[in-house]
């Protein structure tokens, strides 16, 4: 349910991005060909040894972890919550939104970019289907200057690759049914799909699970399995995982961006801006870790062996990708 963009970049960086039916761009030429989705580089490393030539792609970019978001009724906000560290912004058209209001927010939204250089924010529509998809669109095909498209109660990739073709703007697809999940194969091959996402509270809803219960756990894990597998398939960025509904509960919090970035996942909805910082801080690798990939690192360097032992742990190719990577990470933050 929530999005957001981040302070040192002047455009979002989702990637990657597809350009046709037929074929999908790799992540580097998504970077490179669309600047909307990202400034971060990515960089290849040919690692030469004198038995073997490894080459590792580098898909590290400096990420979009904080996703806020804000009430197309209150745009007042935006600028407050880039202030606070938002990563990328997303103004809300959907379920903040009431009915009798939608109009305004959509007029709101126009008005944002008219009052002159604005920074990039995406944009939450309303479920295909439905008068305000269509009106949605519209706005949106008068914005080119939007980071991007997040489809609220994704099912079909129809509906997805019909938005794209509208608005030429990468799309994240939001799953809150049953339908969307049992479909999310065939959404992630859709055109235009840049990533995939989930509202659990919907999606508990739907399936009828109690959420807070042990049971519901076992869902979200599936769900997040789910989209991780099917996400890397794809060639799409990292699933973005859901919101954590309890803004004022900084360890429970702590503990859910520790369960998602370990899994790989690439950041999170924020329904608050409290929630930014706690975010950042849990992702931030530890002095100790840190620590460990320097070693790694310069021990390659120095050697140029593609395996060896450092601290009683055996050390080979993966392991120098990866701290390659969290020292990359280390860096950024």
């Amino acid at each position: 349910m929530p999005l957001s963009q981040k302070p040192s970049l002047s455009q979002p960086p989702i990637t990657p991005f597809k350009s046709d039916l037929n074929q999908k761009n790799s992540l580097s030429d998504a970077n490179l060909n669309n600047s909307r989705l990202s400034e971060a580089s990515l960089t290849a490393n040919s690692i030469t040894h004198p038995i073997a030539t490894l080459t590792t792609a580098t898909t590290y970019m400096a990420p979009i972890k904080t996703w806020l978001f804000v009430p197309a009724t209150r745009l007042d906000r935006v600028a407050k919550a880039f202030a606070k560290g938002a990563d990328a912004v997303i103004v809300d058209l959907e379920d903040t939104v009431a009915p009798y209001d939608k109009a305004l927010a959509r007029q709101g939204l126009q008005n944002y970019y008219a009052s002159g250089e604005q920074r990039a924010v995406w944009a939450r529509i309303n479920q295909a289907g439905t008068a305000d998809f269509e009106e949605d669109i519209k706005l949106c095909r008068q914005l080119p200057q939007l980071a991007g498209v997040i489809l609220a109660k994704a099912e079909q990739a129809a509906d997805i690759e019909y938005l794209h073709q509208a608005t030429s703007l990468p799309i994240i697809a939001l799953i809150e049914s049953a339908k969307g999940l049992y479909q999310l194969d065939s959404l992630a091959k859709a055109n235009g799909v840049s990533a995939l996402s989930y509202g659990f509270l919907d999606l508990c809803n739907d399936l009828n699970v109690q959420v807070g219960t042990p049971a519901a756990e076992i869902i979200a894990n599936q769900i997040r399995y789910q989209m991780l597998v099917t996400s890397k398939v794809h060639q799409l960025w990292p699933p973005i995982d859901t919101i954590y509904p309890d803004f004022k509960d900084d360890e429970g919090l702590h503990q859910r961006v520790k369960q998602w970035s370990a899994l790989g996942m690439s950041g999170m909805l924020c329904i608050h801006p409290n929630q930014i910082d706690v975010i950042n801080q849990a992702c931030r690798p530890t002095n100790e870790q840190i620590e460990f990939a320097k070693k790694v690192v310069d021990e390659f360097q120095r050697s140029g062996q593609a395996i060896f032992q450092l601290e009683g742990i055996m050390v080979d190719a993966p392991v120098i990708e990866r701290c390659r990577q969290l020292l990359a990470r280390a860096a950024d933050r």
